[in-house]
């Protein structure tokens, strides 16, 4: 089985929103150090904070944004931060201060709709394709990472720092043009949402043990992320002599091959039902790529080998992190539990960067080293106490137009029949899809209502 047309359409645009975001925030990464000489009151701790303050906003809005997608629906509140988000670099281009832009980087991140665009994508695809969905998430995640290294040198050298922050901005607005012109939209049941309030959902899914070993996850793979950049930049030139202008490439190739080589693991997991011994092997597999970092001398081709190891882990990981957490996430609740999720992603790397800091001037290298091992043997030991997650199936019915029947009925008599989980609406696509336990449903039984349109 393959995406339908409206599933890669779907995919597709969510990918390219989410990377534009990520391209935006990137590409200062790699200059604003060299740029930020142009501001006034420049200090080093300013210049870190501004690189880093928006992971903390960002982490502060992702379970409010989730929620508030619960109940007002995914597309609304993703225009709503993608203005916030472009507002943010509009603040950031024309600031003289280092305050300034200090701020606008806040505003940048309390644009927080990786929750929202991971729920979305949850809803728009079947679960047999949901993992490679949230692969090609990942995917355009990690190539807007190293095109964001390419780029942001060449605007910065043409245009300046202001410049940079101009095209984010412009970004934002290519952003919310995709979702309005290609992105469905799907069918909010408002009488879920009435029906749980916005506490009691954020209880029920702060107290699932398998969702906060999800939330953990993560947490632990992107404090690993940010703590690993702390030392390879300085190990590629100083132990390899790869000048910086070059460093872009090595990371170009070694994530694009390393996506390439997780795939046929994606497909073991889901086909063959070893999701658990794939993500445990994952991780075995970053403890390895660290352990690796710790040789006294190598050369290009070593490191290049121990990066891929790296991030051949970390895309098989957070590809299938999000799909594990989409099909254990209750009911009506995807919003708040991506937003818990996303929470934990961003705390991860503020939490990699701080710590992996102190931990780099007060015991240098190996202290580094030392803690990324410690978190991912915690993780691993979460990880192989977790039971086996669910295999749910999609079922794709195609509703009738001209029926009559309101969605909320259509939506509340289809979760009432045996075997179905869960069910989205799609509005203006007259298709539903239901999550279903195949043991337990019958499709003959949806012949017997006038709002199925009969499979042709």
């Amino acid at each position: 089985m393959s995406m339908n047309a409206l599933e890669k359409r779907s995919v597709a645009a969510l990918a390219s929103v989410y990377a534009m975001r990520m391209l935006g925030l990137f590409m200062v990464l790699p200059v604003f150090v060299l740029l930020a000489d142009e501001l006034d009151d420049v200090t080093p701790a300013l210049v870190g904070l501004a690189i880093g303050a928006y992971g903390l906003s960002q982490a502060l809005l992702q379970v409010p944004y989730g929620m508030l997608s619960d109940r007002f629906g995914r597309k609304r509140l993703i225009y709503i931060g993608l203005v916030v988000f472009a507002l943010g670099s509009l603040l950031a281009a024309t600031s003289d201060s280092i305050y300034g832009v200090i701020a606008g980087r806040i505003l940048q991140g309390s644009g927080a709709i990786a929750s929202v665009l991971m729920a979305l994508l949850s809803d728009l695809t079947r679960e047999e394709e949901r993992t490679k969905a949230m692969a090609l998430v990942g995917v355009s995640i990690g190539l807007s990472f190293s095109v964001s290294l390419v780029l942001g040198p060449l605007l910065g050298n043409l245009f300046g720092l202001s410049g940079i922050f101009y095209f984010t901005a412009v970004l934002a607005v290519v952003a919310m043009v995709l979702v309005n012109r290609v992105v469905p939209e799907p069918h909010v049941v408002t009488l879920a949402s009435e029906s749980l309030p916005a506490k009691v959902v954020l209880r029920r899914v702060l107290t699932d043990a398998r969702l906060l070993r999800l939330d953990f996850g993560i947490f632990a793979l992107h404090m690993v992320l940010t703590a690993i950049f702390l030392v390879v930049p300085r190990l590629l030139t100083d132990q390899v002599g790869l000048p910086t202008a070059s460093h872009w490439w090595l990371y170009l190739t070694v994530m694009i091959t390393s996506f390439f080589a997780m795939v046929p693991f994606i497909i073991l997991g889901e086909k063959k039902r070893q999701m658990k011994p794939v993500l445990c092997g994952a991780i075995v597999l970053l403890l390895v790529a660290i352990g690796g970092l710790g040789a006294d001398s190598f050369g290009l081709v070593y490191i290049w080998f121990v990066l891929f190891l790296f991030f051949m882990g970390f895309n098989l990981l957070e590809a299938s992190l999000p799909s594990l957490l989409s099909k254990e996430a209750p009911a009506g609740s995807k919003g708040t539990a991506m937003g818990v999720y996303s929470t934990s992603q961003f705390f991860g790397a503020f939490v990699g960067g701080a710590f992996g800091g102190l931990m780099l001037e007060s015991l240098g290298f190996t202290g580094v080293l030392g803690l990324m091992v410690a978190v991912l043997l915690a993780w691993l030991g979460v990880a192989l106490t977790m039971s086996p997650p669910s295999h749910t199936a999609s079922f794709v019915v195609q509703l009738r137009h001209a029926a009559g029947v309101p969605l909320d009925e259509v939506d509340r008599t289809l979760r009432d029949l045996p075997g179905v989980e869960d069910v989205v609406i799609l509005e203006g696509a007259d298709t539903a899809y239901l999550k279903i336990d195949r043991q337990h449903f019958d499709e003959g039984q949806l012949a017997a209502f006038p709002f199925i349109r009969p499979a042709v």
